[in-house]
């Protein structure tokens, strides 16, 4: 009851509504850093899936697990099929003409409205109210195999261990073989939560979430938010429950990737409302992609806190931190010392051989785009090119310095369903 208060209660706010910008449900992170990240990673097997579903004179169909509003369709028919040059006109990977149906299940009949109202229009989506945690309902077992079954934002963290296996089982059983299925699990060792590192990693562990982030920072401790518990799980969890539902369904199932996403713009870094000394940012991360608005960026640095008796994860975010830190500065620097009336940098940080590459890249890229575009005199330069550049940046190093072990606010898992 308290998950179901807390959605609809999300819902009716209008928190949740499809907007843009610095604050809300789909801010400028979700766009730009969230939903373009999981697509980077989704990317190389969506690309052979579509391939070997054009070679067979077949569409693609795709049922969203846990579809809230129609958030996957929006972020699957956004993935590209690669970066595109910059004369290039680059199509979706799974183009209008290419989708045979999406199918989008969810238990909250306020966030189905919501998803009718944006894609009731269109003749291939359609939308039923179901509750998963027994497993696949008859409503579905009883419809054609689909081809990509996903799930996104922490969905799978609603369930339990005997649910998940349950659950993941009958998506194998209904899948055809060579399908696809994305998990999506709160990460257990996500900073944002650091105060809950202490749980036992032997046993299931259920946190109490609050959907707190829908409201300012001044309205938070005067709002009734309400509560439901959501499972963190780490990779070997993850890796447990495939190998119980591959044996259930008597199939294979391949692991094509695992990866953290939002490991430095989590909603709840903004809240703190699991670790006090988490850094506030989002909201200025939000504001390197949004137009005509200049960032403090000394606000994107990052005073980690390390925790007593995590010596491997103290380890990762020192380095990761450090690294997202580095570039920061470099930028400042590259920015402080261009000469606007010379069009030249009098100062550029050194490069130096012991960074990781994705930040000798990144450094060596901001100071390529402030050199080449610094000159322009118009159109606020810094805030509409150069700042989405550094935004950029950073989820590039939060893209490649992870491996997709539970460090993020979630983790996620594609695999490959195989039958003989």
């Amino acid at each position: 009851m308290g998950e179901k208060k807390a959605y609809t209660q999300a819902a009716t706010t209008g928190k949740y509504d499809k907007a843009s910008g610095l604050l809300g449900k789909y801010d400028n992170i979700r766009r730009f850093w969230e939903d373009q990240l999981t697509g980077l990673f989704l990317r190389p097997a969506l690309n052979d899936l579509v391939h070997r579903k054009s070679e067979n004179l077949e569409r693609i169909r795709i049922i969203d697990i846990g579809c809230g509003s129609g958030d996957g369709y929006d972020l699957i028919m956004n993935v590209t099929t690669k970066d595109p040059d910059l004369y290039e006109y680059i199509t979706a990977a799974v183009t209008p003409d290419m989708l045979q149906m999406y199918l989008g299940v969810d238990i909250n009949e306020d966030l189905l409205k919501q998803a009718k109202e944006y894609y009731g229009t269109n003749p291939k989506m359609h939308f039923i109210q179901e509750d998963l945690t027994a497993g696949f309902p008859d409503s579905i077992k009883a419809l054609d195999p689909f081809d990509l079954y996903f799930t996104s934002y922490g969905t799978f963290s609603h369930f339990n261990q005997e649910q998940s296996i349950r659950l993941v089982a009958d998506i194998c059983r209904h899948a055809p073989s060579g399908a696809l299925f994305m998990g999506d699990w709160l990460g257990r060792w996500s900073y944002e939560w650091q105060d809950l590192w202490h749980a036992p990693v032997d046993r299931e562990y259920f946190m109490n979430y609050r959907i707190s982030y829908i409201y300012p920072p001044e309205e938070r401790d005067h709002v009734d938010v309400a509560e439901f518990p959501l499972r963190l799980v780490c990779r070997e969890e993850i890796e447990a429950i495939m190998h119980a539902a591959a044996a259930a369904a008597g199939c294979r199932i391949r692991p094509i990737k695992y990866f953290d996403r939002s490991i430095l713009v989590g909603r709840h870094l903004e809240t703190r409302d699991y670790n006090k000394n988490c850094p506030p940012l989002r909201y200025p991360i939000n504001s390197l992609f949004e137009g005509y608005t200049r960032t403090d960026l000394e606000s994107l640095k990052v005073d980690y806190v390390p925790r007593e008796g995590f010596g491997h994860l103290n380890n990762f975010f020192e380095r990761f931190f450090m690294a997202t830190n580095a570039l920061v500065d470099a930028t400042i620097a590259l920015l402080s010392h261009y000469d606007s009336e010379k069009n030249t940098i009098h100062f550029a940080p050194p490069v130096l051989p012991f960074y990781p590459e994705p930040l000798k890249e990144t450094m060596n890229s901001m100071r390529r785009i402030i050199e080449g575009v610094g000159w322009l005199p118009w159109g606020d330069v810094r805030s509409n090119v150069i700042e989405p550049h550094l935004g950029y940046s950073l989820r590039k190093l939060e893209m490649e310095l992870q491996s997709g072990m539970g460090v993020g606010h979630s983790l996620c898992g594609i695999f490959e369903i195989l039958k003989d």
